[in-house]
């Protein structure tokens, strides 16, 4: 009896680790699709116009999400590491590479993306900024 006991306590312990280490780290706040709203020099409606936005919505495995852009022209992919205390770091940045009339906004944020050290989220608000106090502001692609 104590021997079947056991075997299942460990079966139960066995089940139970295996099903808290799968289960995906999550961060409803941030991983949303975002629309730009403010960056630099460039107009509110010049974004619109492009659709630019980011999209953080993949899950976060060891504290990383494979994220996408789009500028106006080409669409963007990158790795953006959530630290702790509003941190985060975006590297690996990549694109595809056609040629458009305007490339200034998506030159600017390619330029900019890997230079960002914080972030916050407030509401349906995010704000991207840098060491240096430049900004980018997004609306939660799903808010109205």
């Amino acid at each position: 009896m104590k021997k079947i006991l056991v075997l299942l306590l460990g079966i139960s312990f066995l089940g139970i680790t295996l099903n808290c280490s799968s289960v995906p780290e999550k961060n409803p706040s941030l991983q949303r699709e975002w629309m730009m709203v403010s960056f630099g020099n460039f107009s509110k409606e010049m974004m619109v116009k492009n659709k630019a936005g980011i999209n953080l919505t993949s899950k976060i495995e060891d504290g990383k999400i494979k994220g996408g852009a789009f500028m106006g022209c080409n669409k963007m992919f990158f790795t953006a590491e959530i630290k702790s205390k509003g941190k985060i770091k975006f590297s690996g940045l990549g694109s595809t590479m056609m040629a458009c009339q305007d490339m200034k906004l998506e030159e600017a944020f390619s330029r900019s993306i890997e230079k960002i050290t914080h972030y916050s989220v407030e509401g349906h608000f995010l704000t991207l900024s840098d060491d240096k106090g430049e900004v980018m502001k997004f609306v939660a692609s799903d808010w109205d």
